[in-house]
């Protein structure tokens, strides 16, 4: 610990002398590498007290940010693991890095083809550069929930009803790209963006139901004339096989014959076998 200590004294006095003969002042000024100093002294003279707030532990998915009299060390984030701050002139910022999901709340808005409807999503977004989510925005988490709510409200506004229920896919697309195109600064990445639910008013599912049970009711009716069609050009064929072959007309009557045999009915008609009548009818 106290060759931490002198490493850290050893560097911010070389730092202290090049400021004092340079005609380049440091970010910090000679003022505050003195500062520095002091309080480097202070926590060797004070060691067993101040180990317990110098030392740090960040863990495997977090980052911190330290802050030096008011300027970022480094410009890079420190950690994972132990790191060492000094007391009175350092602050540090814990920055998460694991990805973050948030529900986008219901927004009531008008369609492009004048239909009021309520959606509401759901975001998926990590931090990959802590420096900047730190540095760039007050904060982050919060900023990029409002900014999904407006992206929201602003893709969907240019969609048609029958494109919000059939292409999601798409809108998706859109907004993420959105959101990168205005996070990135923030040092947020965007990595999905899915619609949860399409609410639409109650008059207008009745309607919607309406127009797509008459849809159903027609296509039925076109399939039963579609079937008749073909029925009628069956029997048509079948009466020209049979007008050639009387034989099998026959064959088809006593068929018939035997189906009826099989029914258990309490009374069967026969009917009169053409070929009984025929003589009759060429007369």
């Amino acid at each position: 610990m106290l060759k931490v200590f002198d490493d850290i004294l050893c560097g911010h006095a070389g730092k202290f002398a090049l400021c004092l003969s340079d005609d380049k002042p440091s970010p910090m000024g000679c003022f505050g590498w003195i500062i520095v100093i002091i309080s480097v002294i202070v926590a060797i003279g004070l060691f067993p007290i101040t180990f317990f707030m110098c030392v740090k532990i960040v863990q495997e998915y977090e980052r911190a940010v330290i802050f030096r009299l008011g300027l970022i060390v480094d410009r890079k984030p420190k950690g994972p693991g132990i790191f060492f701050v000094l007391p009175c002139t350092d602050t540090f910022r814990r920055v998460d890095l694991r990805t973050v999901s948030f529900d986008i709340p219901a927004q009531e808005f008008l369609t492009k083809d004048s239909v009021t409807v309520n959606v509401d999503g759901v975001v998926y977004f990590r931090v990959f550069d802590p420096i900047c989510s730190v540095a760039n925005v007050s904060n982050a988490d919060h900023s990029t929930r409002l900014l999904a709510q407006t992206t929201l409200r602003n893709v969907l506004g240019t969609k048609n009803l029958s494109e919000l229920l059939s292409d999601r896919e798409s809108i998706s697309y859109c907004m993420q790209n959105a959101l990168e195109e205005a996070t990135a600064e923030w040092g947020i990445k965007v990595e999905r963006v899915e619609i949860k639910d399409v609410k639409l008013p109650l008059q207008l599912q009745r309607a919607m139901a309406a127009e797509a049970e008459a849809s159903r009711e027609a296509r039925a009716k076109v399939i039963a004339a579609e079937g008749e069609v073909n029925a009628s050009r069956a029997l048509k064929e079948a009466s020209l096989v049979i007008a050639e072959s009387p034989s099998a007309l026959q064959l088809r009557y006593l068929q018939t014959l035997n189906t009826i045999a099989a029914e258990k009915n309490s009374t069967i008609i026969f009917p009169v076998p053409i070929d009984i009548i025929q003589n009759f009818i060429s007369k």
